[in-house]
């Protein structure tokens, strides 16, 4: 009898689970729908391309030798809005243009919002070396958060977790772990000066820096070449180093766009891991 009691009482919970309002069931639908459409174009086969004056082959080769295209950057961001549903209802309107591959709540819950090797819309228009198109070789992540508070640790630990598993999975250099406001400079500022760099950068994610108190700065020393080699765009120098010290001298995140003597060993450092 206690059997059947449980038995029933489960499949009771069972259908009510499943009647349930699924707030996200209509957008859910059409992200298997227009997944769909690529896995069609995915699946198409190569078409001969008219060169004038050469021949056209009488048939398409396939190659055996690939797979599939993975992220090589990981992208942080904060979410600068009031919570997580907030985001995820943004993130599911076509008319913002706006997305990314995962959420992390405040309390620690990760949501991915699209599979990895599909491009999120995330970056914006933004540069990290030589790469102009941050959004097909990054993943993003939102923390929500306005970026006016410290970020929860509980938060971050789920953060942490998130990271270890994508630079396993996809083999992701330490130094590609950047900001939002890295390769926005002028444009964005998150994930803001409250955000733990060096803690992630101790797990390596990201680079930090060590005592800086012995390091001599050569006599030619360039903080607008350095910044440049470090990954920087410095078209807008002030805007750059005002990035700069947000990330790495976040307790001098101020407006100011100059770099003291401190402050250039630290980039000069960071400099020397780049090269």
């Amino acid at each position: 009898m206690t059997q059947y009691v449980c038995l029933l009482l489960w499949v009771i919970a069972a259908t009510i689970y499943s009647c349930a309002p699924k707030p996200y069931a209509a957008t859910n639908k059409i992200y298997r729908q227009q997944a769909k459409q690529y896995a069609s174009i995915l699946k198409a086969e190569p078409t001969p391309i008219p060169a004038s004056g050469a021949p056209i082959p009488a048939s398409w080769i396939g190659t055996t030798n690939f797979n599939m295209r993975k992220p090589n950057y990981v992208i942080i961001h904060h979410t600068a809005q009031g919570s997580c549903d907030t985001t995820f209802n943004t993130f599911t309107l076509p008319r913002t243009q706006v997305s990314a591959h995962y959420v992390v709540c405040k309390d620690g819950t990760i949501t991915q919002m699209l599979n990895d090797y599909l491009r999120a819309w995330h970056a914006g228009v933004s540069k990290w070396g030589n790469v102009t198109d941050m959004n097909s070789c990054s993943i993003g992540i939102e923390l929500d958060n306005n970026g006016l508070t410290p970020f929860q640790p509980q938060q971050i630990n789920s953060l942490l977790v998130l990271l270890d598993t994508l630079k396993h999975r996809y083999n992701i250099p330490a130094a590609n772990f950047i900001g939002h406001g890295d390769i926005a400079p002028g444009r964005k500022v998150d994930p803001s000066a409250w955000f733990p760099w060096q803690q992630l950068s101790e797990k390596g994610f990201g680079l930090w820096y060590g005592d800086t108190s012995k390091v001599i700065l050569p006599v030619d020393f360039n903080s607008r070449q350095a910044l440049r080699i470090v990954g920087y765009d410095t078209r807008d120098t002030s805007a750059v180093i005002k990035a700069f010290k947000r990330h790495y001298i976040p307790v001098d995140s101020t407006n100011s766009s100059s770099l003291d003597e401190g402050q250039k060993k630290i980039l000069f450092t960071l400099m020397q891991q780049s090269e």
